[in-house]
């Protein structure tokens, strides 16, 4: 990805002084065997006030998960992805200040990355609203091309269960509502898992099987999770890279083993190491959560979470507010 500080001046609309403010959510990918394509949004946030300041000025404050590991200057992933979108755009980049509550935990699989750059990509088109304006393809477009891949960034720019694919005309998705009565848990351990370290641990190459099998749970998922939840723990089958990445998380593994064998839709959420289960009803989620007590020697946080349907937001902030 090329970072641009600064443009020639261009005719446009001056941001400066403008303030928006961002809400992301948190999403888990796979989804089992939907591997590189499917994804979920959560209802757990990253909220973000950005204003524009004069040129190369730039102020981050940072609360919430990973604060302390999060780089303060240039590097910074939302200003990095806010000044892609104004080189898109052909604009010059602002000031920013920029003051972030991180909700979405880091580093445990539930795309906190994708929920950076989704918040930079709409932060920006705050910003340029009124001068330059980007629709939903743009949005994905540009979030895929930092991100590198769709399935994160769909559902925390657009809510619900996402299909992503990359088209010939670039990245595209397909948004749907999930059954009300799908309940999502997430069990967060304390340790972390780096995505790169995870895809690391992938085969080049896997049997004509096993393609199949994930083709079909894949296809069954889709199903169970739009109008069938009892049929979610068939459904969220995986041979393609759950198998090849136990190593690297072995307790998530033993958790993930454990609850289906007791019945429950368990997935290694994104890259890991946390776990997701898809409960085919509230009542559910309790019993998943005493079991995960029990089976491991790492304790887990318990998120009881919904799905979120309306993905990442944008406003202008109200002249006077605070």
């Amino acid at each position: 990805m090329t970072v641009a500080t600064a443009l020639p001046p261009v005719d446009g609309v001056s941001v400066e002084g403008r303030t928006v403010e961002v809400r992301v959510p948190a999403t888990s990918a796979n989804l089992g065997p939907g591997f590189d394509t499917l994804g979920l949004a959560l209802s757990i946030y990253d909220t973000l006030q950005v204003t524009a300041l004069p040129a190369g000025e730039l102020d981050i404050e940072v609360t919430g998960s990973g604060a302390a590991e999060i780089p303060r200057d240039a590097s910074n992933l939302i200003v990095r992805t806010i000044a892609y979108v104004f080189a898109d755009a052909g604009r010059p980049v602002p000031g920013l200040r920029i003051v972030a509550e991180n909700g979405v935990p880091h580093g445990r699989g539930l795309g906190s990355s994708g929920a950076a750059v989704a918040a930079g990509v709409l932060a920006a088109k705050g910003l340029l609203a009124g001068d330059v304006e980007i629709g939903d393809t743009d949005l994905l477009r540009l979030a895929t091309e930092i991100e590198g891949h769709p399935d994160n960034v769909a559902p925390a720019l657009f809510g619900g269960l996402t299909i992503a694919w990359m088209g010939e005309h670039g990245p595209q998705h397909k948004k749907l509502l999930v059954h009300r009565g799908v309940s999502p848990l997430v069990l967060v351990p304390a340790y972390t898992m780096s995505t790169s370290q995870a895809r690391s641990l992938q085969p080049p190459h896997v049997s004509t099987a096993d393609a199949v099998f994930n083709v079909s749970r894949s296809a069954l998922l889709i199903a169970a999770l739009m109008q069938s939840p009892e049929l979610l723990l068939d459904a969220t089958a995986d041979r393609l890279h759950q198998d090849y990445r136990a190593g690297a998380m072995p307790e998530t593994q033993r958790l993930v083993q454990a609850l289906r064998k007791a019945g429950f839709a368990a997935v290694v959420s994104g890259a890991g190491p946390s776990v997701l289960v898809l409960a085919d009803g509230p009542g559910s989620r309790q019993d998943a959560v005493e079991l995960a007590d029990q089976v491991t020697d790492t304790p887990w946080e318990a998120l009881l979470l919904a799905v979120d349907v309306r993905g990442g937001t944008v406003g202008t902030r109200a002249e006077g507010s605070t």
